[in-house]
This record gives structure tokens, C-alpha cells and sequence, in this order.
């Protein structure tokens, strides 16, 4: 372990490539040492930089000794939903209070916004990540596995005539509505500023969505969901395999997605269309008077 000889704090709205640069060094060197997953959305906050909710707030955390990173938390939010935080610390600077540096400015800076959310997610192998969060008092919740498609998708003959088409603007409120409906959030409507969300329909019907990213090469399958009232036909296997269909057309190397490991029909649906369990993380819930979430690796 080495001791910290002159550490410093540097806090920003966003992230130029310079310290994109000195994160995705951090995150090799935390990959090196443990084999763990870490989603740190920078790509996503990347594309969202000249937001201007992203401008008028601190969500960059980066902790230096000398100058070398050793440190990083990140706050990310999705429309006017919780709060997701994630960070990470280098193997040679842990158990000396940087984690716990860090976490204090987070929390400084959620006690300023409206959200009332965060949960602490950790990669269920990473000894640090689970152990950082056991010391928040944090309580388990639930785990949700990242699947990749393993070869070709094992597609099923098409047995509807479904239309699948991006989201406009105006789908805002409906994209709001069944994300309610799939996913329990209270937003009226979202923002498809920087995501691309597809919708489905049936007889001119909007029967169900997936929100598609693809991101160096990756591609992220997404807030998949179909209407209730149009469940037990096919029509989840269709989008899903429709959306597999866009990321292949816009190059996608690698396919993704995440299932909640409690979603049993989900789960199974995926892995007959050819997707494969390759980690899985825990979601710890911390009660502090409001309730928050965030990721931790």
C-alpha cells in the first residue's frame, strides 16, 4: 500500500478527454488487480456534457496524489430520476479514506438537488466495493445480471406484423408512462436528449420500447418492456431481436444487457435468444433519512 504524500481534489461539472484519459488509465489499473465489472457511464456523460443540467452541477469527483489519479466518483442522472454515483479506487491507494473522502462530497452535493434516491451497487466478486458499502450501513436490495450475446442471435420467425420505430419528442410522456409502469420510477416525462429509444407497434398500436447506446464499439439493450395487456405473444423476443438488428447496423462488436436476477421470464427469454450471464452486481439500499442511489466498484 503507499502512503498519500500530497493529495488534492479536483471537482467538475463534466469531463474533458484529459481527465477521460486519466480515468479509463485508473479503471485498467483497478481491472488488473481485481476481475470486476465497472460502470462508469463516462461515455454517456461524455455525450451529455453541454446539457445544462449537466453545466450547473458538480458531478465529477477526482482524487490526486501529486498528480496522479487515484480516486474517482462520478454522479450521473437520467432525466429526473435517482441519483447514480459510481467510483472506484486504485488498488495501492485503498483503506486510506479516499472512498470515504469522496463519498463525503457526493452526499455535499446531493443534500443541493431534488433527488431522494441512490443505491450503493457493487460487483458481486469485488471484496472492496461490498465491504465500502457494509461500512455505509447500507442494507442488499436486489442483483441484476450483464448478459452479452454469445455468436448470433437464435431468432425465432417473426409471427406479427410489428412495426418498430425511433422516438420522437413528443413519445416523451409515453416513454415516461411505461417506464412507470416496467420499472416503478415517478417521472412525468423524459428527456430523450442523448438516447436513442425505439418504439413498438402493433395495428398502429404503441404496444412497447427499448432504449438502444452504442459506445466504442459496444452495444446496450436497454428499458425493454412490453405493455401487459400484450404480453405471452412474442412480442418481447421481436423487439428485442429488432434492437439486436440496429446495433449490428451501426457496427456493434459487442451486444449487452441487464436483467434483474429476480426477472425469471426476462432472464430465460434472454438466454434462448442467445445471451450469456458474464457478471453480476448487488444493489445495497442506504437509508439516511432520504433514500439514494449509486454504483461502486
Amino acid at each position: 500500500m503507499n502512503s498519500i504524500t500530497h493529495p488534492s481534489m479536483k471537482l467538475k461539472p463534466s469531463l474533458n478527454q484529459e481527465d477521460y484519459n486519466e480515468i479509463l488509465r485508473l479503471k485498467e489499473c483497478c481491472l488488473e488487480k481485481e476481475d470486476v465489472t465497472l460502470k462508469l457511464e463516462l461515455d454517456h456523460k461524455r455525450n451529455q456534457s453541454h446539457n445544462e443540467n449537466v453545466k450547473n452541477r458538480i458531478n465529477e469527483f477526482m482524487f490526486y496524489d501529486d498528480h496522479t489519479l487515484i480516486g474517482y466518483m462520478g454522479i450521473c442522472q437520467f432525466g429526473s430520476e435517482a441519483l447514480e454515483v459510481n467510483g472506484m479506487v486504485h488498488p495501492d491507494y485503498r483503506r486510506r479514506g479516499v472512498f470515504k473522502q469522496l463519498f463525503s462530497l457526493v452526499k455535499d452535493e446531493w443534500n443541493k438537488r431534488e433527488s431522494k434516491q441512490m443505491l450503493l451497487l457493487s460487483d458481486h466478486k469485488s471484496r472492496s466495493g461490498i465491504e465500502f458499502i457494509k461500512s455505509t450501513g447500507a442494507h442488499y436490495e436486489n442483483s441484476e445480471h450483464e448478459m452479452h450475446l454469445v455468436g448470433e442471435p437464435k431468432e425465432a420467425p417473426a409471427t406479427t406484423s410489428l412495426h418498430f420505430r425511433k422516438a420522437l419528442n413528443q413519445d416523451a410522456k409515453e416513454i415516461a408512462r411505461q417506464n412507470a409502469i416496467y420499472f416503478h420510477t415517478n417521472s412525468e416525462e423524459t428527456s430523450l436528449d442523448g438516447m436513442e429509444i425505439f418504439l413498438a407497434e402493433w395495428n398502429q398500436v404503441i404496444i412497447g420500447k427499448v432504449h438502444i447506446e452504442r459506445q466504442n464499439g459496444v452495444g446496450g439493450i436497454y428499458g425493454l418492456g412490453v405493455l401487459p395487456e400484450y404480453r405471452g405473444q412474442g412480442f418481447g423476443r421481436e423487439i428485442l431481436m429488432k434492437a439486436v438488428k440496429e446495433l449490428r447496423e451501426k457496427q456493434a462488436q459487442q451486444i449487452l444487457l441487464q436483467v434483474a436476477v429476480k426477472n425469471k421470464k426476462a432472464l430465460s427469454l434472454y438466454e434462448s435468444c442467445g445471451f450469456k450471464e458474464t457478471s453480476t452486481m448487488d444493489y445495497f439500499k442506504l437509508t439516511d433519512g432520504q433514500n439514494f442511489y449509486s454504483k461502486f466498484g
